[in-house]
């Protein structure tokens, strides 16, 4: 008799999980609370799917806390040149962009969701919508089933893939972090991860939809810095946002209750300040009948150019002739370490990721099973496993739910 597995959760990592285990000869049943599968992938990457990164193995170790280590019997089992011969082989090319992140060539991530879930149909999943877990059943020591809202399920395995607690709209509501600590495992304190940062200076607002491209930004905890990041921000009506920013959030967020925390913006980070300093004098000679508002466009873009004397204290209206050094030494300060006061974080349901999780001590790394309960394996948000944006996590989470899908259908 084939094994008989249920995974909980139809996102990413679950539906890659059942399809695996049911091409390997499981009867799989997918259990999925929300009316439909794959809710937080559709939306993933603005709706375009960052699906991989093209990176190499020691790239993702590197990239993931708090033990990219863990991942490494994993990835070598299935990468992402697995990923996107899997997907071009079901009729979605992928195209690398800047940064070695992967997309469908489409931009559609609905693409990749029908490309999962026609996996699942193919080796047979059994698939139950609307159907809300309650309790994983144990007797003697040994996985029997679960406990559920459409009822009494019996199962010989169990595959926890619900996610994380971001996004709760898409049934990512922590319910798996609840499950697996039932079962006596230890949770990682649960907190956002790639998430908007609150900022403290009202004049913030006067930016709000501002991108900015090229520009370095550092995180500083009481005067010690603790991450940098290169690349696009975007500035919102309560702070800050955008690529880099979310990248550095997880420092920011591991630190709120440290004391002062600032980032600093390196507006022009391929100028050294000999170079920069040279760079404004031109400027203001050239330009010596000129308001610095009005030279100061040729330096920033027109929104930040605006309010810039008035942070600086020098009066827009000065001419470029009249600038003196202190005053030009004031704006070059500004535009190589532009300080700003984090005052919080948005939000946990408005995080891309979850920090925390289970363990990842507690799960067998070559097979995503756990350590503690034989049958019951994990893979994708759930597991304490986080890395900055470029196509990481969601690689984790296919790369975990193959490999959990194979282990537990050839135990």
């Amino acid at each position: 008799m084939p094994a008989k597995i249920i995974v909980i959760g139809g996102g990413a990592s679950g539906l890659m999980a059942a399809g695996r285990a049911a091409a390997c000869g499981a009867s799989v049943t997918l259990l999925e609370k929300m009316p439909r599968l794959g809710l937080k992938l559709g939306i993933t990457g603005k709706g375009r799917c960052n699906v991989t990164n093209i990176g190499t193995i020691n790239d993702y170790v590197a990239n993931f806390t708090p033990d990219g280590r863990f991942l490494i019997n994993a990835l070598n089992r299935f990468f992402h040149h697995d990923l996107t011969d899997f997907l071009d082989a079901r009729g979605v090319p992928t195209v690398v962009e800047r940064g070695q992140r992967v997309f469908p060539a489409s931009n559609r991530a609905l693409d990749v969701v029908s490309v999962l879930l026609r996996f699942t149909k193919e080796h047979g999943v059994s698939i139950i919508k609307n159907c809300a877990v309650k309790h994983i059943r144990m007797e003697n020591n040994r996985l029997v089933g679960l406990d559920t809202s459409c009822g009494y399920l019996a199962a010989d395995r169990v595959i926890l893939a619900t996610g994380g607690a971001s996004y709760p709209q898409t049934g990512s509501t922590g319910d798996g972090f609840r499950m697996a600590q039932e079962l006596g495992h230890t949770i990682a304190p649960i907190r956002p991860y790639l998430v908007p940062l609150l900022i403290k200076e009202p004049y913030v607002k006067e930016l709000q939809g501002l991108a900015l491209k090229n520009v370095r930004a550092s995180v500083y905890v009481r005067g010690e810095r603790i991450g940098e990041e290169f690349g696009e921000m975007l500035f919102t009506h309560f702070g800050i946002s955008g690529p880099i920013i979310l990248s550095l959030s997880r420092a920011v967020v591991d630190h709120l209750d440290k004391g002062r925390i600032e980032i600093s913006l390196c507006l022009k980070p391929a100028l050294d300040a000999r170079t920069l300093d040279a760079r404004l004098i031109r400027e203001f000679q050239s330009q010596g009948k000129r308001q610095l508002k009005n030279i100061l466009l040729a330096l920033l873009p027109q929104r930040l150019a605006a309010i810039v004397p008035n942070l600086l204290a020098i009066p827009g209206e000065k001419k470029g002739a009249e600038i003196t050094i202190e005053e030009r030494r004031k704006l070059a300060g500004f535009l190589h370490d532009w300080r700003l006061t984090v005052s919080g974080a948005r939000p946990l349901g408005e995080a891309i990721v979850t920090a925390g999780g289970v363990l990842t001590k507690e799960i067998n790394p070559g097979t995503m099973e756990s350590k503690k309960i034989q049958g019951l394996y994990f893979c994708g948000e759930i597991i304490d496993l986080q890395a900055k944006t470029g196509g990481y996590n969601l690689q984790m989470a296919f790369t975990t739910g193959w490999v959990a899908g194979e282990s537990a259908a050839r135990k």
